[in-house]
């Protein structure tokens, strides 16, 4: 059986790693170097970086952050946010990370995708996908720039252009679900599993322990992302392995 993935995410802005509710009203908490450092103690198979106001100024941070990082944490980790070209791509992983997620920036030039996985390989590359349902119920749009901009494009469309693309992974987030604690957005999810065969990284909507091991138990996702659980300190990486090794869910512990 394939192993599953807990992964922290960090939500980055001037430096900070700060957390909202469906994209909005951020609150700081804490320094992204230590916290990286914290969740590698506790056993994360991978960390995510998002810039999420990402402008020149701030990647500059966000390079410096990734140095730091790197020469503190053992694991693969993804950072996002701001990345625009190849040299951006080039930039983020010479500083050490191990992916870069591609986000509005590849939707605005699909050829991003293309052009980095042609360049650093797919493995490299991370789809990341904000969607929403639309208010027909009929499927899911993508939603750029931080949750402001829908585009009316449909997102499992997106993914599988993404994928034939190049991408070799996608980060999927529900902006319905997110920040919510509610759970994972399994119909959005299974959707996606039904369109692709890369792995899928459920975002959006972790509220407990449970919900880490509904989203493995129906096989809606290869790995599971939250933030605020662990941020505010409700649950640690290690809580969550043992709970869902007891349950039979294939962890590394």
């Amino acid at each position: 059986m394939i192993t599953r993935r807990i992964i922290p995410c960090l939500d980055v802005k001037d430096g900070k790693v700060v957390k909202g509710i469906n994209f909005v009203g951020l609150k700081e908490v804490g320094d992204p170097v230590s916290l990286a450092e914290e969740y590698y103690a506790q056993g994360a198979d991978e960390l995510v970086f998002l810039d999420i106001t990402a402008t020149h100024e701030h990647r500059d941070t966000m390079v410096h952050i990734v140095e730091k990082t790197a020469e503190r944490i053992f694991m693969p980790f993804t950072v996002g946010g701001g990345i625009r070209t190849v040299d951006d791509i080039r930039r983020i992983l010479r500083a050490g990370a191990d992916k870069v997620s591609l986000n509005s920036a590849a939707v605005r030039n699909p050829d991003l995708i293309s052009q980095g996985a042609a360049m650093f390989g797919d493995q490299c590359i991370v789809l990341a996908v904000d969607g929403s349902m639309r208010n027909d119920q009929s499927g899911w749009n993508v939603v750029i720039n931080g949750g402001r901009i829908d585009t009316g494009l449909d997102a499992i469309e997106w993914i599988r252009e993404g994928v034939r693309r190049g991408a070799g992974e996608i980060l999927l987030t529900s902006m319905d679900a997110d920040g919510t604690k509610q759970g994972y957005d399994l119909p959005f999810l299974r959707a996606v599993r039904n369109a692709v065969s890369v792995p899928v990284i459920a975002s959006g909507g972790c509220g407990n322990l449970e919900h880490f091991h509904e989203v493995f138990a129906e096989d809606a996702a290869d790995a599971a992302l939250a933030a605020s659980l662990f941020h505010y300190g409700e649950l640690t990486v290690g809580e969550v392995k043992q709970y869902l090794k007891e349950r039979g869910v294939p962890v590394r512990v």
